[in-house]
């Protein structure tokens, strides 16, 4: 889609549209009222100080728009087979080794009993082996930080996403 055409888009399309980006309901209706935007550049400024001003439970909110890395099996299909947007993110993982797999499932449920979601990273040119060590590492955090981090994380995540609105 055009830049010109997400300006245009109704209200409700244009709702459909940022929600594919990010799931946090707050930021959605600012992007579709802060429209129409001048440029890609813009557009991104304006997510971005939108997100800023977004609090703890709008970044639960859009981490529940990810996917739960749950058990083994349902991991390996997911990355094998992904369509759409995520396929890219997360191509990283594919023909990962299956013991990385199993520690990727196991850290995942591990940090999702500690901090009560979903672990978030930006998949993007991320091997399974990065990401595991990433969710290892990040296990050390304190639940504020924790969820600063995946806030960060999330945002990387709309940011690729608008830009594949717009591709």
């Amino acid at each position: 889609m055009t830049l010109d055409a997400l300006n245009r888009l109704s209200e409700a399309d244009a709702t459909a549209a940022f929600t594919q980006c990010c799931a946090a309901q707050r930021w959605v209706e600012r992007m579709v009222i802060d429209r129409p935007f001048e440029s890609l550049a813009e557009m991104l400024e304006i997510s971005d100080r939108v997100w800023e001003e977004c609090d703890v439970d709008d970044y639960l909110e859009a981490f529940e728009g990810h996917p739960r890395i749950g058990d083994v099996e349902s991991l390996a299909k997911k990355y094998a087979n992904t369509k759409g947007w995520a396929g890219g993110e997360q191509k990283g993982v594919e023909g990962a080794d299956r013991a990385v797999l199993e520690r990727l499932a196991k850290g995942n449920a591990d940090y999702e009993a500690k901090f009560g979601h979903i672990f978030i990273v930006c998949a993007t040119g991320k091997s399974a082996a990065e990401m595991l060590a990433l969710l290892e590492a990040r296990m050390s955090n304190d639940p504020k930080t924790e969820v600063m981090v995946a806030a960060e994380e999330q945002n990387k995540i709309t940011r690729i996403r608008l830009k594949k609105l717009l591709a």
